[in-house]
């Protein structure tokens, strides 16, 4: 198992994390959604790439780099490091592991 396939199951079990919590607190139905549908596919990506498909790990690329547009731009509307700030910041480092399999 590659660094590729730890860091799109990790982040994408983040995200559906995130997405419980931020239903919890706020109950905002969106969060539950799209971290429960970006979590999945993530975790979805991982275990192609366990499989040996190489598009695994391309799926798991896009869906991270529209994730960290997604949490980039929150952070700059709301201007508060939690979660937004979080959650670009381990994307960006997710995004580093990833990018570094598809070309290392």
């Amino acid at each position: 198992m590659n660094l590729g396939i730890i860091a799109a199951i990790a982040y994408g079990i983040l995200a559906i994390v995130g997405g419980i919590i931020g239903y919890v607190q706020v109950s905002s139905k969106a969060s539950l959604i799209s971290g429960s549908i970006s979590g999945l596919l993530l975790i979805f990506a991982g275990v192609i790439q366990l499989g040996g498909q190489a598009w695994g790990l391309i799926l798991a690329t896009v869906i991270t780099v529209l994730l960290v547009i997604v949490f980039a731009i929150r952070l700059a509307k709301t201007r508060k490091f939690m979660p937004a700030g979080l959650m670009a910041i381990l994307g960006l480092v997710t995004l580093g592991v990833m990018v570094n399999q598809l070309f290392g």
